[in-house]
């Protein structure tokens, strides 16, 4: 089975790890891990003042901040998994390359806000379950 993860460095991440490594059946050579990050574009404004140089390194050392431990993490268990970085609308970005990637499961951890809250504020989790046509599972 070929899965996403969709990890953004957050304690919902982290708690999306715990929820594998407590359920052995996810952490088996069967599966494909890739291990996907999404930074959000800097506003157009400050991207160009700084330099196309000087964002992608930005981006680039965010998404490293986020993927080692998670590569860590998955390592630690003995599963060896693709790391991928992006730029874009998050939720967009994740659906895309879910759909677009050939992937069985999408597998993201999420805050859990009430349904008040998520008509209000909308989440990443809400809108890629509106944007992505593959399945996908929650972990909060």
């Amino acid at each position: 089975m070929r899965i996403l993860l969709a990890v953004d460095g957050s304690p919902y991440t982290q708690k999306m790890l715990d929820y594998l490594a407590a359920h052995a059946e996810w952490l088996t050579p069967n599966h494909h891990y890739t291990a996907l990050t999404v930074q959000p574009l800097l506003p157009p404004r400050a991207a160009k003042a700084l330099g196309k140089a000087l964002v992608d390194d930005y981006h680039s050392e965010e998404a490293q901040k986020v993927l080692v431990p998670v590569q860590e993490f998955l390592a630690a268990h003995q599963v060896k998994a693709v790391a991928e970085s992006a730029v874009g609308p998050i939720s967009q970005t994740i659906a895309e390359t879910a759909d677009n990637g050939g992937y069985d499961l999408l597998i993201m951890g999420t805050r859990g806000h009430g349904a008040l809250a998520k008509l209000v504020l909308g989440s990443v989790a809400t809108q890629v379950l509106a944007e992505s046509k593959v399945p996908v599972l929650l972990v909060r």
